[in-house]
């Protein structure tokens, strides 16, 4: 038995409800993964994945390089001491289900959902057959080593999405064949630019865009949000975007790291509605992870003031052919002074005479017709996965200053097995801080930590729950008043 976490007391004895995890991490156990990627792949599997694995940003291992090399080119500083150490308890709390099942209560969790380590690259490795059976070999391992687990933790499936078909046949098998019920697909797919690539093909490397499914998607991604209805689950996200465009330090990781799962959500979830997505498929929910919730505050008043001044009416009021040119040369007579020149007869004219657009509604796919769509649009269908440290989560519930007066949909992640969290033991009283802070309300941490994560995962499958620990009291949430 492990020792009593008297701060979890404290925090038990005023609440009413379970603690829900929407993102815990787990290591996976690499002696072990690897006889999970041989049996999937032999040992050819086990090197190219490992090879794959250390090349997926741009060629070369960076502590291989010198500084010239890593700039000629900009190899991101990747990832380092990113596990507990001094913690001896913590690391091998985070490598063996087994460990955290025995100090979930010390923890103060009731119920976690499992996010992988090197399994969210995995999902992204460029060769198909690399990925593909990567993943199968992922799965297999989380499936095995969590199933003696499941009344408190639940793992994900990693699922590969570059083509909706490979994304729907993946997700099939994972959801009927292996019985997973939560599943985890790429925040966006890097896709080769065309004409940099046309005449040499070693630029893909550099030369690249993100498909994030929706805007300008180089597919229809809708068979696979159809076949995630069919099958009860919700889509989630927990991409990285370190190494990316404005992440790329060739020396600082944490330059590279602060808010690069806030930009991979954001680019994410604005494809998703203004692609159309939230409007063909209102049943379904959507979860990113990691990324807080300041930026989906900023992008929902950012969308709504876009919509504002362009959507398919307002606009209209920048149609060039809407200029009254006779009353702008009567201004510009009067009042241009140093400006005026005598032989311009239509002083605005030649500029102000763009192309003539048909497409000019960017709001056209996502169905918004008056301002509170906006709430069935966004604020229903997306939930925001926050760390228990994380200062800007209160804000979630702040409905004087959020657009529309809305309570965005947080849930926690306690970020379990990540080196932002040194001591899992703190979890729970970093989580409950706002509270004693006055930040946050008792109702506002309960939606935090346990209603929210309950709309979240029976949404779409009302058994989510059933056989766990916390069946009992999800039962009751659910009942009707």
């Amino acid at each position: 038995m492990f020792e009593a976490n008297p701060i979890v007391d404290k925090v038990r004895a005023q609440i009413d409800h379970p603690v829900i995890d929407s993102d815990g991490h787990f290591f996976e156990f690499y002696p072990v993964l690897n006889e999970y990627l041989e049996a999937e792949g032999g040992k050819v599997l086990v090197r190219d994945f490992w090879a794959s694995f250390s090349d997926t940003q741009i060629d070369g291992n960076w502590y291989e390089m010198t500084k010239d090399e890593r700039r000629d080119v900009r190899r991101n500083r990747p990832v380092f001491w990113a596990a507990a150490a001094e913690n001896t308890l913590d690391l091998a709390t985070a490598n063996f289900p087994n460990l955290l099942y025995q100090r979930m209560d010390e923890i103060g969790l009731d119920f976690s959902v499992m996010y992988p380590g090197v399994g969210n690259i995995a999902i992204s490795l460029p060769r198909e057959d690399i990925r593909r059976t990567s993943c199968r070999a992922f799965n297999r391992y989380f499936a095995d080593t969590f199933s003696e687990f499941s009344d408190r933790m639940c793992p994900v499936a990693l699922v590969p999405a570059h083509t909706p078909e490979e994304a729907v046949e993946d997700l099939e098998y994972a959801v009927k064949e292996m019985g997973f019920r939560v599943v985890l697909f790429p925040s966006y797919i890097k896709r080769a630019i065309p004409a940099a690539v046309r005449n040499d093909p070693s630029m893909e490397r550099y030369a690249y865009w993100l498909d994030t499914y929706g805007v300008d998607s180089d597919y229809d991604y809708d068979p696979l949000w159809r076949k995630c209805v069919e099958l009860k689950v919700l889509p989630t996200f927990h991409s990285p975007s370190d190494g990316t465009l404005m992440r790329n330090s060739i020396s600082n990781y944490c330059y590279n790291h602060i808010g690069h799962f806030a930009a991979a959500g954001d680019i994410i979830c604005k494809s998703l509605f203004l692609g159309g997505v939230t409007a063909r498929f209102p049943e379904l929910k959507f979860l990113f992870l990691e990324g807080g919730v300041g930026w989906a505050r900023n992008l929902l008043a950012d969308l709504m003031g876009h919509w504002s001044k362009r959507n398919g009416e307002a606009i209209q009021q920048f149609d060039p052919s809407r200029l009254d040119h006779e009353r702008f040369t009567e201004l510009y007579k009067q009042y241009a002074g140093s400006l005026y020149r005598e032989e311009l007869t239509d002083p605005i004219g030649e500029r102000f005479s763009p192309h003539v657009e048909t497409d000019y509604d960017d709001f056209a796919a996502c169905g918004v017709k008056v301002k509170s769509d906006f709430t069935d649009r966004f604020v229903d269908p997306f939930f925001f996965g926050c760390e228990a440290d994380d200062p800007i989560t209160s804000s979630a519930f702040d409905t004087l200053r959020n657009p529309l007066g809305a309570k965005l949909q947080a849930v926690m992640g306690s970020d379990i097995g990540h080196w932002d969290v040194p001591d899992m033991r703190e979890v729970l009283e970093e989580a409950w801080e706002p509270v004693e802070n006055g930040q946050m309300t008792l109702g506002d941490f309960r939606d935090f930590t346990f209603t929210n994560p309950v709309n979240l995962w029976t949404h779409m499958n009302p058994d989510f729950f059933k056989g766990t620990r916390v069946e009992d009291a999800v039962a009751r949430e659910l009942a009707p008043a």
